[in-house]
């Protein structure tokens, strides 16, 4: 009923209470209850007599209402959780995981204050800049295959972001999404199984959206959208479009196992692809033409020697030469 609310009220310079029951089969009393509800989320909701209600703006509501009026979905963030602050997304995830909650389960903080990245390193998310948002996944394919949702995400929020603000982003292999050379998007999967069993998959999602500035230390490795163009997004609009497209591509991924429908797509925003890199691996590094990633993620590259190799994204890093990426 509240999205629906949301939906009237957005097409429509004014609509009555009257009319809004009518269209959506509730009480006047019911009616007054969403607007409240809506209300308290963020919107800004104008009551004038002998009118009805009006939207004054809804650019900066972000909640649980606010996303799920924009999700086209059949299952994945139906059953969504809004935090407006939380220690991780994911760990949030993985609590109800153990406790049975069903595939499509999507949590969503405003503020994260203990968000976990790569290779031990943190992901905070300061209140009313961003987004940090977690599903859960109960595939049926076999482990060994599993990581490779983390590129699926990837590329869905790449697209999400291109939908949203026209912003035609890189990706950094394997999963990192960069706008001029910066990050602004990380990308956490971890998974709960046994040798040839999931019992569930948990991808954490961290967007830098609206942030203003970085502290200095960090200032030539990251980027928000708002840095990029000067104008703030919606995240409730961001986190459904991102949403939106993973679904779709899950539901290839689980059907083909591998990437083979995401790779020419992939390659085309690869920023290191067509590029020399240094490889960073524990045997020794080594400098390398990056070629793009195969079906199953991995990064292809040619040596000086021109040995052509598959680099494994859990093995080794990969910078560029000269630069982040």
């Amino acid at each position: 009923m509240n999205t629906d609310l949301l939906d009237l009220l957005r097409k429509n310079e004014f609509v009555s209470g009257q009319q809004i029951a009518g269209a959506l089969g509730v009480s006047r009393n019911a009616v007054w209850k969403a607007v409240e509800k809506i209300r308290k989320e963020g919107y800004d909701v104008e009551a004038v007599t002998g009118m009805g209600y009006r939207l004054v703006n809804n650019d900066e509501a972000f909640g649980e209402i606010s996303i799920q009026s924009f999700l086209k979905t059949k299952w994945l963030g139906r059953d969504l959780i809004f935090f407006e602050e939380t220690g991780s997304t994911n760990d949030e995830v993985k609590k109800r995981a153990e406790k049975e909650a069903k595939e499509g389960l999507l949590i969503v903080a405003d503020r994260q204050v203990k968000g976990k990245g790569r290779r031990g390193k943190t992901w905070d998310t300061f209140g009313g800049e961003n987004i940090a948002m977690s599903c859960l996944l109960r595939p049926a394919f076999s482990p060994d295959i599993a990581p490779m949702l983390t590129i699926v995400m990837a590329i869905s929020a790449m697209q999400g972001i291109e939908e949203v603000t026209g912003i035609k982003a890189g990706i950094k292999w394997p999963n990192d999404i960069v706008i001029n050379g910066r990050k602004c998007v990380g990308i956490l999967t971890e998974m709960s199984a046994e040798p040839d069993y999931i019992h569930y998959v948990v991808t954490g999602t961290g967007i830098n959206v609206n942030t203003e500035s970085f502290p200095e230390e960090i200032q030539n490795i990251a980027t928000s959208l708002y840095l990029e163009t000067g104008r703030k997004y919606s995240r409730s609009k961001l986190t459904a479009a991102i949403i939106n497209a993973f679904e779709s591509g899950y539901e290839l991924f689980s059907k083909t196992g591998d990437l083979k429908g995401f790779c020419q797509l992939y390659n085309s925003r690869c920023v290191n692809a067509g590029k020399r890199v240094t490889v960073m691996d524990p045997k020794g590094s080594f400098e390398a033409y990056a070629k793009g990633i195969n079906d199953r993620g991995e990064l292809s590259v040619k040596k000086d020697d021109g040995e052509e190799i598959n680099i494994y994204a859990g093995e080794v890093s990969v910078r560029g030469i000269y630069g982040y990426t």
